[in-house]
């Protein structure tokens, strides 16, 4: 399976808290931990030519992971339409934290996926609303998170087929923070931890969340339905 993690690399290049957390990038963090013999997982950044994310690449990806903060309306809407497809022909889609507000995640959603938000270094606990769901398979009642940034409802997104993550914030906000999506022949899954200033990423719990993920929204092999006019499978009375 071809895994491809891709992240602005902004942040860890302007800020020492977050280069300190993640030296090598939060593409890098995540790449690390779901690397394994049935996985070729790589990354893609940015400023790469074409984002990181050439035909080549982009066609060839069975699940493409999505960081973002700082710098979605950088990226071209060319390479957002090319993602977007390849989400509705059956490539596998998880956006991480505030790639809730990137461009491909709005399109695939249709409404502005705003929310409310907060950094006060305040716990957070995910609680599991679905512990028959493999994406939270090991994983026990709740996950609970030292200090995070705090997202709190109204999250205008569409209703989830599957809610699998609540979130309770230190400061009383709740948050629907697990969420998956089915778009054409493609799953989505977006999931709220994650913020750059926090070691979220290296919490064996999230890894263990995103590697489930990962194996949940990877591609079914099947052709996408063919649509428009279509001719009678059946003869027809009365036709003329």
């Amino acid at each position: 399976m071809k895994v491809v993690v891709w992240n602005e690399y902004r942040h860890e290049k302007t800020n020492p808290i977050v280069a300190d957390v993640y030296p090598d990038g939060i593409h890098q963090a995540i790449a690390s931990f779901l690397k394994c013999e049935t996985r070729d997982v790589t990354t893609a950044t940015l400023d790469e030519e074409e984002h990181g994310l050439p035909d080549h690449v982009l066609f060839a990806t069975d699940v493409l992971i999505w960081w973002g903060h700082k710098a979605h309306d950088e990226v071209s809407d060319e390479i957002v339409e090319k993602v977007y497809e390849r989400v509705l022909n059956g490539m596998g889609l998880i956006v991480l934290h505030s790639g809730h507000f990137s461009k491909v995640f709005k399109k695939l959603m249709g409404t502005s996926c705003d929310l409310k938000w907060r950094v006060a270094d305040e716990k957070e606990r995910l609680w599991v609303l679905d512990p028959s769901h493999p994406i939270t398979q090991g994983i026990g009642e709740y996950i609970e998170l030292e200090k995070e940034e705090m997202y709190g409802e109204h999250f205008d997104i569409p209703a989830p087929d599957e809610l699998l993550f609540m979130s309770w914030f230190e400061g009383g906000e709740v948050f629907r923070s697990g969420c998956t999506y089915r778009r054409g022949n493609g799953k989505i899954f977006y999931f709220r931890p994650g913020h750059e200033t926090y070691p979220t990423y290296h919490h064996p719990d999230i890894q263990q969340v995103i590697s489930n993920a990962v194996e949940w929204v990877k591609p079914v092999e099947r052709a996408r339905p063919v649509y428009g006019n279509a001719q009678a499978l059946e003869t027809i009375s009365g036709e003329k």
